[in-house]
Parts: structure tokens; sequence; C-alpha cells
């Protein structure tokens, strides 16, 4: 017997005589049920909030009144900023009247030549300015993660107030956790060199937020 045999084999002696379906109920109750911890009190507008904590973050914002005008806000930042017309999206935005406002995109998966993503988002939680997105075949992770410059459209009528009601919203809405669950909180960022924070490090360098519905 392998010395890996023999330790595995204590663990399985060692579980036959413990009382494993009980210890796993307890488990599961115990995260089934968990009580909240404490969280700050956040009165008045939640989006305003978000904004305010998103731009602290080196997030740009604008906010727009309806879906539809999205697509013409996107465009308007990207040529304020030079960075061209071409983008890849997710699908769950890909319904959007792109080619109207000059925009051409690509739902896809981004790959490393695509300079601007643009994608919705699950939720934005106001007490970090962050937005929750989850992956999958419609979201690829690669269109928020990978280019450059990301753009996320974000209904107002979707942020909560803290990552508790994030978390909340996906059980309600979704039952059980996607393959990733990425949460973005401004462009990314490192301090490792002499402290000296540095954008864009290990993701967009540049993120900017489309507040449909708060204009």
């Amino acid at each position: 017997m392998s010395a890996k045999d023999e330790i595995l084999g204590r663990v399985r002696r060692g579980v036959a005589k413990d009382d494993f379906a009980g210890r796993r109920a307890a488990a599961v109750a115990s995260l089934t049920n968990a009580g909240r911890g404490p969280q700050p009190s956040m009165a008045g507008n939640l989006a305003e909030r978000f904004r305010l904590k998103a731009e602290s973050l080196s997030s740009t914002v604008a906010a727009v009144a309806r879906r539809e005008d999205a697509p013409a806000a996107v465009a308007a930042y990207l040529a304020a900023h030079g960075i061209g017309q071409q983008a890849v999206l997710t699908s769950d935005v890909g319904g959007l009247d792109w080619s109207a406002s000059g925009l051409q995109v690509a739902a896809r998966a981004a790959e490393d030549a695509d300079w601007v993503g643009i994608s919705g988002c699950f939720c934005g939680v106001a007490e970090t300015g962050t937005l929750m997105l989850l992956s999958g075949p419609e979201t690829p992770a690669t269109v928020s993660l990978l280019p450059e410059t990301h753009v996320a459209l974000v209904d107002v009528s979707r942020i909560v107030a803290t990552m508790e009601d994030a978390f909340a919203l996906l059980r309600a809405e979704r039952g059980s956790l996607p393959r990733a669950v990425n949460f973005i909180s401004g462009p990314s960022r490192t301090g490792d060199i002499e402290q000296t924070i540095v954008l864009g490090a290990h993701g967009p360098c540049r993120v900017h937020l489309i507040l449909i519905g708060g204009a």
C-alpha cells in the first residue's frame, strides 16, 4: 500500500464513523439562513451614490433617458476620445441599433486586437460604484476584461445598495451561480512598482458607464 492510499484510507474510515449527512445538512442550513452583518445606511438616491463612487474610482459616467439612446452616447464618447468606431459587445446589448450611430460592432468574445468592449451588467452596487457582471455564452467575460476601453450600460433600476443585495438579487433571479461572477470597480490598476498607481495594467485603462434612465 502506498502512502497516498494509507492516508486516504484513514480519511475514509474517519468519515465513515462521523455523522457526515448531519454535518452537511447543518452546513447547508447555515448557508441558507445566514444573517447579514453590519451594513452602511444609504438613504437617498442610489443612482447618484453609484455615480459618485464610480467617478471616485476613475470611471467616467454619462446618462441617457432611454435604452435606445445608449448607442449614440457610446459613439459620442468614443469620438471624443479618438478611440474609433469599432467594438465588440455582449449579446445582451446586441439588439440595440448600433449602426444608426455609426458604430461597427460584433457580438462575440473579445480578442487581443479589439480596442473597445461594450457590455451590459447584471446590476450595479451603489455602496462602492461597482459593476456585477455574470459570465455566460451571451456575456463572455473577455468583452469587459480584454479591450483597453470598456463601456457598460447600467439600468438605474438595477442599482442595489450593497454587495449583499447584489448576491440576494442573483439568488432570486438565477438560483445558482454562473461559472464566473466579475466585480468591476473602475479601470484596472496596480501600485506594484514604487507604489505608483498605473491604470490598465491587468485590464481596461478606461471604464465608461452609461446610466440608462438616469438622465
